[in-house]
C-alpha cells in the first residue's frame, strides 16, 4: 500500500501521556520527529551512536533517557528495547545509511552486511516491540524511494528498498495488535544528505526546487509530521508511505 503525506499539523497534546523511542534520534529526521513528539505532549527516549550529539539532543528536549549504541548491532538493540523500564507507545527507527557503489567497487561481504543488517535490525526491533509496545502502538521504520529506479551503483540500495515494504507488511501481521508502518522518503535535506553530497549539495537542492512538483525541497519536518500522523492514526498498519515531493515521477 502506498499513501501520501498529511498536510495538517498534529494537534497539540495529542501524544500526551505517551512515550516514543526514537532510534537515530540525535540528528536529522529522528531529532525533528522527537521535537514534534514533545510539541504534541509526548515523552521521548533517544537512541544514537554519537554520545555527545545525543546528550545535546536530550538536553534540548528533556528526554526521559538516552542510550549510545549502534543500531546495526541488532542483538544489542533488541536487548536494550526489551530492558526498557515499563511499556512504551511507539518505536521509530531512522538508523541506516544508504550505499551507492558500482558493482566493480562492491565489497561483497560489506554488501551482505548492509542488506542483512538492515533486515535483522527490523526483525530485532519488531520482536522486542511485540512485548514492549502497548497494543495499538506503532513500530515505524524509515526507508526510501531512491533505489526503485535502476542505475549504476544502485544494486544494494535497490535490493534494500524493495525488501523493506515486504518486511513491514509481514511484521504487521506477526506482531499485531502493535502496528508496523514504513515511511519511504526521497531526498531529505538533512546533515546525512549534506555529508553524502558534499560540495554538490546546493546544486542538488536547486535542481529539486526546479523539478519537484511541490516546488521545494523535502525537509525532516515533513517526514516527522507524517510519522506523528501514523502514531496517532490507529487504523494504519502494514503500509508504506512515499514522501518525496514527487521526486520519483521526475526524470533525473
Amino acid at each position: 500500500m502506498t499513501g501520501a503525506g498529511v498536510g495538517t499539523a498534529t494537534p497539540d497534546g495529542v501524544l500526551a501521556g505517551q512515550t516514543v523511542v526514537v532510534v537515530g534520534g540525535s540528528a536529522g529526521i529522528g531529532l525533528e520527529t522527537a521535537r514534534q513528539v514533545r510539541a504534541a505532549g509526548g515523552d521521548v527516549v533517544l537512541v544514537g551512536r554519537n554520545a555527545e550529539r545525543l546528550e545535546r539532543a536530550a538536553q534540548e528536549l528533556g528526554a526521559l533517557s538516552t542510550a549510545a549504541l549502534d543500531a546495526q548491532d541488532a542483538e544489542r538493540l533488541e536487548r536494550y528495547l526489551r530492558e526498557l523500564p515499563g511499556p512504551v507507545d511507539h518505536v521509530m527507527v531512522t538508523a541506516g545509511r544508504p550505499s551507492y557503489t558500482p558493482l566493480d567497487e562492491v565489497d561483497v561481504n560489506a554488501a551482505a552486511r548492509d542488506f542483512g543488517g538492515r533486515i535483522a535490525m527490523m526483525l530485532a526491533v519488531a520482536r522486542a516491540s511485540r512485548e514492549k509496545v502497548r497494543p495499538g502502538g506503532t513500530v515505524l521504520f524509515i526507508g526510501g524511494t531512491g533505489g526503485r529506479r535502476p542505475a549504476v551503483g544502485m544494486t544494494v540500495i535497490g535490493a534494500v528498498t524493495a525488501a523493506l515494504p515486504a518486511v513491514t507488511a509481514n511484521l504487521a501481521l506477526e506482531i499485531a495488535p502493535v502496528r508496523v508502518n514504513l515511511i519511504a522518503p526521497g531526498f531529505v535535506d538533512t546533515p546525512l544528505s549534506a555529508s553524502l553530497l558534499g560540495d554538490q549539495l546546493e546544486a542538488r537542492r536547486e535542481q529539486l526546487r526546479r523539478t519537484l512538483p511541490i516546488g521545494r525541497v523535502v525537509g525532516p519536518e515533513d517526514v516527522a509530521a507524517l510519522a506523528l500522523h501514523l502514531m496517532v492514526n490507529g487504523a494504519v498498519t502494514g503500509a508504506t508511505y512515499d514522501l518525496d515531493g514527487g521526486q520519483q515521477f521526475v526524470p533525473e
